[in-house]
């Protein structure tokens, strides 16, 4: 007799209970029993029963199914009763009827002559570097009261990298392993990799060049999770005070919209406080002459970005075969640079709007300067970014006039805070102050650049009125929302459908170049980030370590200031029309076009494979 349609449905649902049940494992660590899934390794199950196993090379971030785990290290060794030797917690899987001590005697001394050998070969230099305090060796250091080295011998000696954003000090370096997992794995970048054998072995780009060598995109990500000082940003501060100090510099700053969602985290305030008007009343502290804000420039991308689809779009209908669609986003430099390298037979795809930071310098350096009287050599532009990539991007040759670039410098978020904590300033307790005018009124759309699929969601709110000519009947449009690395969405233009896509993280951006490349891709437009969550997430943040819900309240932050924005439209924005009408003419229009806009080159011949 044959189970109707329905009984077969639990049948089969009940067989796939019983599999479950049957791939539990039951074991105990530290005395306290547990049953776990079939895969889940030691370290894992531990965490679970709020048991902390110390690591270095393990990285982890959740949801975002991020993960290194190549038991290196060897610092979250445990004991596993009947077993001869002690096992790395971090790839031992757990098995039926498995009992693992965590922190006995023997455990703990493995451990400490584990750190021991590994600071053996390290610098000594923590009063200067710029990891300290924020580094994961000496936190465990500290843990285990490592107060001398009982392995003295030879320690290697590596030259230092200096690139444009990214400074490598290898000699700090304890292989673990994370940043060439970054590299390679999640962003497909394929820059870091373990070379040489033995006592010579490094992580570095292939045939050990330089990283301004290499197809490196500056992302920042290895730095992000690099557990010592190895891998750090090129710090600009130095150069920004020095600015300050010059009576015959005007210093104007500019502060992305990712930069409040995460700067109080560095001074003791929960992940996702938004932080606007402290850190402009601190950017005051400091000295800066104006403080800006790098919305204001969002919401000026937008309208030439938006623009731009739009045009592709009409012609795209008109039947002009000569019309590149999907339009990639272009705000982020990492993507930018990314495309460049790897994908250089499209690189008339993506818009040719420049990022926020750089339209933000154009103009500062134009309209701002003539409003106040100053000529442009005695502007200094600052950027505050949550990216690495910024400092390598006001760097490009391109965006510069007579050698005097559109950015002067730019300092990261962590960098930020730092130099509150130097001036003293008391962050917590300042009273909120608003930015200065003209740069420094925006909407809510351009808040949301700060996070993946906010950039295309801005562009969506004004492009559907441009081309509509009618009021959005929704501004929240939660389909293109989530950390979800590959998402996609149809918005409907009032009976037009334009179809959607978004990435982040430049290994999934790379699934969706191979699309168009191939002729399968179905999208109109396509937004990509290079950094897991966007800018919230970017290498120059303060260090998650490893905590995937720091960026979901980071996330949520950005979503609520775009809530309380009394405009949430780019194309509201009343300096940015007056913007168009004093100065600029039309999005699009030929002053727009030269100021607002660039171009991209094929770089895959830039890589040096000798010095």
């Amino acid at each position: 007799m044959r189970l109707k349609y329905a009984d077969n449905v639990i049948f089969r649902n009940y067989l796939k209970d019983q599999a479950k049940n049957m791939e539990q494992i039951a074991l105990t660590i530290d005395n306290k029993k547990l049953t776990v899934e079939k895969g889940v390794t030691i370290l894992q199950a531990a965490r679970t029963i709020g048991i902390e196993i110390p690591t270095l090379c393990y990285f982890n971030l959740g949801d975002l199914q991020i993960e290194n785990k190549p038991g290196g290290c060897r610092i979250c060794v445990v004991e596993i009763e009947g077993r001869k030797n002690l096992a790395p917690a971090c790839v031992t899987e757990c098995a039926t009827g498995m009992v693992v001590h965590t922190h006995n005697i023997r455990v703990l001394n493995a451990r400490r002559t584990v750190l021991e050998l590994i600071l053996s070969d390290h610098p000594f230099d923590c009063l200067v570097c710029s990891k300290s305090g924020e580094c994961e060796l000496q936190s465990l250091a500290q843990k285990f009261g490592i107060r001398e080295i009982h392995y003295q011998g030879e320690k290697s000696v590596y030259r230092k990298d200096t690139s444009p954003a990214i400074i490598r000090d290898i000699d700090k370096c304890i292989m673990c392993r994370r940043c060439e997992m970054m590299c390679n794995d999640f962003q497909t970048c394929g820059v870091l990799s373990a070379i040489n054998r033995g006592f010579q072995s490094v992580v570095a780009p292939a045939f050990e060049m330089n990283l301004d060598h290499s197809t490196c995109t500056y992302c920042g990500q290895c730095v992000s999770v690099c557990p010592t000082g190895a891998l750090t940003e090129q710090d600009h501060t130095r150069s920004v005070l020095n600015a300050l100090a010059d009576p015959t510099k005007t210093v104007v700053v500019q502060t992305a919209p990712a930069v409040r969602a995460a700067l109080g985290e560095a001074f003791g305030l929960p992940a996702g406080s938004l932080v606007t008007g402290k850190m402009v009343a601190a950017l005051r502290q400091l000295g800066f002459d104006y403080v800006f804000d790098t919305d204001f420039a969002a919401d000026l991308t937008i309208m030439e970005e938006g623009s731009e689809l739009l045009d592709r779009l009409t012609r795209h209908l008109k039947g002009d075969p000569h019309v590149k669609l999907p339009i990639l986003t272009s705000c982020c430099p990492g993507w930018v640079n990314f495309f460049e390298h790897h994908f250089p037979e499209m690189i008339d795809i993506p818009s040719t709007a420049k990022s926020p930071q750089q339209m933000f310098g154009a103009v500062a350096k134009t309209y701002l300067a003539d409003k106040i009287g100053l000529k442009r050599k005695d502007l200094v532009v600052v950027s505050i970014m949550p990216c690495l990539a910024k400092k390598y991007e006001c760097t490009r040759e391109e965006f510069s006039s007579d050698g005097n670039p559109d950015v002067d410098y730019a300092l990261s978020t962590r960098e930020l805070a730092n130099l509150i904590k130097q001036a003293n300033i008391g962050f917590t307790s300042l009273e909120d102050e608003n930015f200065d005018d003209p740069m420094g009124e925006s909407s809510g759309a351009a808040v949301i650049f700060g996070t993946t699929g906010g950039v295309i969601e801005a562009a969506v709110r004004t492009a559907y009125e441009l081309h509509t000519g009618k009021e959005l009947p929704k501004l929240d449009f939660e389909e293109l929302r989530g950390l979800e690395f590959v998402r996609s969405a149809t918005v409907d233009f009032d009976g037009l459908p334009i179809r959607i896509g978004i990435a982040h993280g430049l290994g999934n951006a790379r699934k969706l170049l191979e699309e168009i490349k191939a002729g399968r891709s179905r999208y109109h437009a396509i937004e990509i980030m290079a950094c897991p969550g966007g800018c919230i997430g970017g290498g120059g943040q303060p260090y998650t370590h490893g905590d995937i819900n720091i960026l979901k309240a980071r996330q949520k932050a950005i979503y609520e200031e775009d809530k309380r924005k009394p405009l949430r439209k780019s194309h509201e924005n009343p300096s940015i029309q007056r913007l168009y009408e004093e100065f600029l003419g039309t999005p699009l229009g030929e002053m727009s076009h030269h100021l607002l806009h660039t171009h991209y080159f094929d770089k895959t011949g830039e890589v040096i494979i000798s010095e």
